[in-house]
C-alpha cells in the first residue's frame, strides 16, 4: 500500500468515525454553542417555591430564581425559556437535556455533585426566625420570654435549641402547616422556619405584616449544569460573579428574601 492509498484510508475511516460520533449523538458542540445557536436558554424552575419560584397574580412564574434565570439570559444575550419542574424532577430535567441549567433552590452535596456539575452560588437559602415588622429583634437575646414555633425535628428547630435562651417559649409542632397555622392564629409570637416555606407563608398572609429576623442556618442556593458541560459553568460562574461585584445578587435577595446575598461561595 503506497502513502496515497494510505491517506486514503485513513481519511475514510475518519470519515467513518465522525458518522458513527454523529449517529450517537455525540459532537464537538457544547451547550453553551447550542444556546447561542438557537438564542434560548432553558431553565429549569420551581413554581412551588416562594420567594423563590411561584406563581403570580398573572399567572406567570415570578421570584428569585425567576430573575436570576432572566438575568443569566440577558447576559447572553438570548431569550430565556422557563422550564417547570418540581424538586425531584430538578436534576433528571438536566440529564435529559429537557433544561440547560437548573435554578430551583438546588443545593450542593456529594451525591449531586456524581450525577450534575455545579456552577457557583447565587442566592442564600436558610432557616430562620421570622415575626411581625412591629416587634424588634436584634439578636437571639430578645427572644427571652417569647414564644417561637419550630417543626419538631426540623433544621430550624434543631438550630434553634442551640442559640435561644432558656426562657424562650419554643413550641413544636408536627409539621410546618400546623407551625404556620399557629403563627397565623396568635398561638406563637415567632415562627422558626426554612427561607422558601417562611416566603409561602408571608405571600399568602399579607395580614401578618411579618418579616426575617434572626439566621439560624446558612444553605445557599447553587446553580446546576449538565455533567462535562465546562463552556456554560464557565461562563454562568463568570456572570454570578459579575453580578456579586455590581451588587445585583443583593439587589435581588434583598428584593425576594428581605436581606442581601451576602458572601456566598463558588
Amino acid at each position: 500500500m503506497n502513502s496515497i492509498q494510505r491517506n486514503k484510508r485513513h481519511f475514510s475511516l475518519a470519515l467513518a468515525l465522525t458518522a458513527l460520533l454523529a449517529a450517537n449523538g455525540v459532537h464537538a458542540q457544547t451547550a453553551l454553542d447550542d444556546i447561542l445557536k438557537s438564542k434560548v436558554l432553558k431553565v429549569a424552575v420551581q413554581t412551588d417555591s416562594a420567594p423563590y419560584g411561584f406563581v403570580g397574580t398573572d399567572l406567570k412564574p415570578i421570584g428569585l430564581d425567576i430573575d436570576m434565570a432572566n438575568y443569566i439570559g440577558k447576559k447572553l444575550g438570548v431569550a430565556v425559556e422557563l422550564v417547570p419542574v418540581v424538586s425531584a424532577s430538578r436534576i433528571p430535567a438536566l440529564q435529559t437535556r429537557k433544561a440547560d441549567l437548573v435554578i430551583a433552590t438546588l443545593g450542593k452535596n456529594p451525591d449531586r455533585e456524581k450525577v450534575i456539575d455545579f456552577a457557583s452560588a447565587y442566592s442564600p437559602f436558610f432557616q430562620a426566625v421570622f415575626g411581625p415588622k412591629n416587634m424588634p429583634v436584634k439578636s437571639f437575646a430578645d427572644l427571652a420570654g417569647k414564644s417561637v414555633g419550630a417543626t419538631r425535628g426540623a433544621m430550624e428547630d434543631q438550630e434553634l435549641g442551640k442559640v435561644a435562651p432558656p426562657s424562650t417559649d419554643i413550641k413544636r409542632f408536627e409539621d410546618n402547616n400546623a407551625t404556620i397555622a399557629a403563627f397565623v392564629a396568635g398561638q406563637v409570637q415567632f415562627v422558626a422556619l426554612g427561607a422558601s416555606v417562611a416566603g409561602n407563608m408571608m405571600t399568602k398572609n399579607p395580614q401578618l405584616s411579618s418579616e426575617y429576623k434572626l439566621l439560624l442556618k446558612e444553605s445557599p442556593n447553587f446553580i446546576g449544569v449538565a455533567k462535562g458541560e465546562d463552556k456554560l459553568k464557565a461562563r454562568v460562574n463568570e456572570i454570578v460573579a459579575e453580578a456579586k461585584k455590581s451588587g445585583e445578587l443583593d439587589t435581588m435577595a434583598k428584593k425576594w428574601l428581605g436581606r442581601p446575598a451576602g458572601d456566598l461561595p463558588l
